[in-house]
């Protein structure tokens, strides 16, 4: 093992002033990313005359976009195949050409939209409530993969995209999701890339998902609100799960013994909304969207 050199007294206050000044540039450039006041290709433009940018992680910077975080950075690395500990300086440039195609350059007056989470039990009218805010236009309203086959009113692409078990299985060992979850014997997953792209080209998102899922998108996504839908009482919900024509009678007892244990989760939830009328429930998820 080399033996490191020796520094006069002068030598080490130097070399700890140099280190303060370029974390003092690195945590700057970090709030100016997070302010929305440089892109991606600006830091990497700077970098290539300030050896502190330059000497930055790449993780760091990824983390300083708004919404993004340390999960989704180091999971954004993984999927393009670059390393945690890489830096800026020593990125490639296809590297640097990936990064850039996932984090682009946008208008810096264009605010991220923001992100709702509707849950709640099986029967409670989370598709309805969905249905009904794509028509008001006010989200984009997220379309789920599922493995479990369509019913006789769905269509491909429009209720969900059905995956076979072997295209979902590639999709997740793709990261493709960002979120996906078991529920009733199938899964069910969100394509992470269309979200991404709403939220940063300002609109508000509205992911319908199981209770499962949502837990996972609040790891990811801290900013996000996630809503628990609850139904007006127990036994309305047990009239319209045992009303559903679609499902065998094992099917139903399945469904309300897991719809107990799903309202016992409520508490994780921002916000617990009681679906009274689709259209109450309606404007009060507009409502989150359009005020602070």
């Amino acid at each position: 093992m080399p033996i490191p050199p020796k520094l006069t007294d002068a030598q080490r206050k130097s070399a700890l002033a140099k280190s303060t000044a370029a974390r003092q540039v690195r945590a700057s450039t970090k709030a100016r990313v997070k302010a929305g006041e440089l892109t991606l290709s600006a830091v990497f433009e700077l970098a290539q005359s300030d050896e502190a940018i330059a000497k930055m992680r790449v993780v760091e910077l990824l983390e300083s976009f708004s919404g993004v975080g340390k999960v989704r950075a180091i999971a954004t690395l993984d999927r393009l195949s670059i390393s945690q500990t890489r830096r800026i300086q020593g990125l490639g440039s296809a590297q640097r050409a990936k990064l850039l195609l996932e984090f682009p350059d946008r208008v810096a007056a264009t605010k991220r939209g923001k992100l709702i989470v509707l849950s709640g039990p099986g029967g409670v009218g989370k598709s309805t409530v969905a249905k009904s805010l794509r028509q008001t236009q006010t989200f984009w309203v997220s379309i789920s993969a599922t493995t479990r086959a369509a019913r006789h009113n769905e269509v491909d692409g429009v209720d969900y995209y059905f995956y076979s078990d072997a295209e979902f299985d590639s999709a997740i060992k793709s990261s493709l999701f960002l979120e996906w979850a078991e529920f009733a014997g199938s899964r069910y997953g969100t394509p992470r890339k269309p979200v991404e792209d709403a939220l940063r080209d300002g609109k508000n998102v509205l992911l319908e998902i199981e209770i499962a899922g949502a837990r996972q998108v609040k790891d990811r996504a801290p900013e996000a609100v996630l809503v628990f839908l609850q139904p007006p009482s127990w036994e309305e919900l047990v009239s319209r799960l045992e009303g559903r024509g679609t499902d065998s009678p094992e099917r139903r007892a399945a469904r309300l013994a897991l719809a107990q244990d799903e309202l016992a989760q409520s508490s994780f939830f921002d916000l617990n909304v009681v679906n009274e009328r689709v259209e109450e429930v309606v404007e009060r998820l507009i409502g989150l969207a359009t005020h602070q």
